[in-house]
């Protein structure tokens, strides 16, 4: 069974939402979820963007396109969100959460090329020649533009696999990242970033979460709910974790 939430929260709440699913999983006290839902604009940053030189640069540069800042729960660097991508978060308890990492990104990334089949689009896993933030589990249409990123964090007794689907606006991402990643002095090809509307002409937002959800319900039971105040008050307690300028001093 899986417990879906669809609901967004302020920036750096909403990642600690998210931290704290992972870690009420691991102590047993809240079961496997899934959050699918439409964030705000926002760079998340990874931690090791956290401590290079132009770091606190790079997040005046995301203000400056009208994107705040928020230090993401896993690792690798910075990824963006905005009103046209799904945010997606799956917590799933495991005793035993580092025996089974690659196969935990494959199949959310087997589960999201489905999903985008689905709907049209030529979309396969794997890593462009200079995509941002890189990864082997990344989803790309036709070998050339990015559509899906992915990131895991493991604690004792969870793991959280979690990322963003970019449905529209790609090109968005590409003005964003490109002062972002030149103050972070890392290089990519913004002509890697792209959209799945791209793809399939006339796509929506709601088809794609509509098509990601039927992919999860043909491998769980998936019941909706709203989120719990314990969870809430949890995540309040986590989300300075998250706050950029907490972080970087």
């Amino acid at each position: 069974m899986l417990t879906l939430y669809e609901e967004q929260y302020p920036t750096s709440l909403d990642t600690a939402v998210s931290h704290a699913l992972l870690r009420m999983a691991a102590d047993g006290s809240h079961l496997g979820s899934l959050r699918l839902y439409r964030p705000d604009d926002v760079v998340a940053f990874g931690k090791r963007d956290v401590v290079t030189d132009g770091f606190t640069k790079a997040m005046e540069s995301a203000a400056g396109s009208g994107f705040a800042s928020v230090i993401r729960m896993a690792g690798g660097r910075a990824a963006v969100f905005h009103r046209e991508t799904i945010a997606f978060a799956w917590t799933i308890p495991t005793p035993t959460p580092r025996d089974a990492i690659s196969e935990r990104f494959a199949r959310l990334s087997g589960l999201l090329v489905e999903a985008f089949r689905d709907l049209g689009a030529d979309a396969r896993i794997g890593e462009i020649p200079g995509e941002y933030c890189p990864g082997e589990f990344s989803v790309n249409i036709g070998g050339s533009t990015k559509v899906m990123g992915v990131g895991q964090r493991l604690i004792a007794g969870a793991a959280h696999v979690g990322g963003v689907i970019v449905v529209d606006h790609g090109a968005r991402i590409a003005d964003v990242l490109v002062p972002v990643y030149r103050d972070l002095g890392l290089e990519w090809d913004p002509h890697t970033s792209g959209d799945l509307a791209s793809a399939v002409p006339g796509l929506t937002w709601s088809d794609v979460h509509e098509a990601v959800l039927r992919s999860f319900r043909g491998i769980a039971d998936i019941e909706q709910a709203t989120m719990p105040d314990q969870v809430l008050r949890r995540a309040r307690d986590l989300e300075p974790q998250h706050r950029p300028m907490a972080n970087s001093q």
